[in-house]
């Protein structure tokens, strides 16, 4: 429940942060103590003279106009799964970073804790260590006292449980990047279809009647590619942490078991 709500807050964090970036695009005020040329004729001239220059928008207020623009049927639900796909890859992103863990460093420490204290100061090592490698550590070394096999047994099976947990949620990003991109094109082609009522109903083929409908039609489909490229960034990025910390996980718990072998002959 508390990655819920985290994820949940991270998702209205970024909802914040798009309205007031929204709020912040708004038409540039022209100053008051403006001076004019006095000469009516010679204004006249001038502008008559002049081409008038093309209103010029920025990227938010480009973007923000082309949303508008495709409708906020089809376009909401895109923006939602971008804003909930962002929020879980963040939250991923985050947890598989405080997971990372210095296995080298660790592995050392449990097994000179071990021959110093014995199996109690290496579990109190791991104690103090954050990551699933520490975790596992520390379940091999609470059954080490029954076996080496029992400890291997433990290792394995706590190692299938915080593989689970590294991969959680991740195929809610999967799903909405393969999510946007069918609501864009469901998007076009109901725009297609609106456009092509149109020429039924008004018995002429005008490029006029029928261009802007196509031309929001296709809006939804590229915002929909737009999100999904965003999300399988994340989703990438995501998934080679995934493989570089499980890749640490086996190397240390093929670790893990040589250092209680040795330990056992030792003893």
């Amino acid at each position: 429940m508390k990655r819920f709500f985290s994820i949940l807050a991270v998702a209205a964090l970024m909802i914040t942060v798009s309205i007031n970036v929204n709020a912040s695009t708004k038409a540039p005020v022209m100053p008051e103590n403006v001076q004019t040329i006095t000469s009516t004729s010679y204004t006249t001239s001038l502008q008559d003279e002049m081409p008038a220059a093309p209103e010029s928008l920025g990227f938010h207020q480009e973007l923000k106009k082309r949303f508008i623009e495709g409708g906020p049927a089809f376009m909401g639900i895109v923006l939602l799964c971008l804003i909930l796909g962002l929020a879980i890859a963040i939250e991923r992103i985050i947890y598989l970073n405080l997971s990372t863990t210095n296995t080298k460093k660790l592995a050392q420490g449990v097994e000179d804790a071990l021959q110093s204290g014995g199996v109690e100061a290496a579990k109190e090592v791991c104690r103090n260590t954050k990551g699933p490698v520490a975790s596992i550590y520390y379940q091999g070394l609470d059954r080490a006292d029954e076996s080496v096999e029992a400890a291997e047994k433990a290792v394995i099976a706590y190692g299938g449980v915080q593989m689970g947990q590294l991969e959680k949620n991740v195929s809610w990003i999967s799903l909405f990047i393969a999510l946007a991109p069918m609501l864009g094109f469901m998007g076009t082609v109901i725009g297609m279809i609106i456009a092509f009522d149109r020429i039924e109903a008004a018995g002429d083929m005008q490029p006029s009647l029928v261009a802007g409908g196509i031309k929001v039609a296709l809006l939804t489909t590229v915002f929909g590619l737009i999100v999904a490229i965003i999300l399988q960034i994340f989703y990438n990025y995501i998934i080679a942490k995934i493989d570089r910390i499980v890749n640490d996980m086996e190397d240390a718990s093929i670790t893990l078991i040589d250092i209680l072998v040795a330990h056992k002959n030792r003893r």
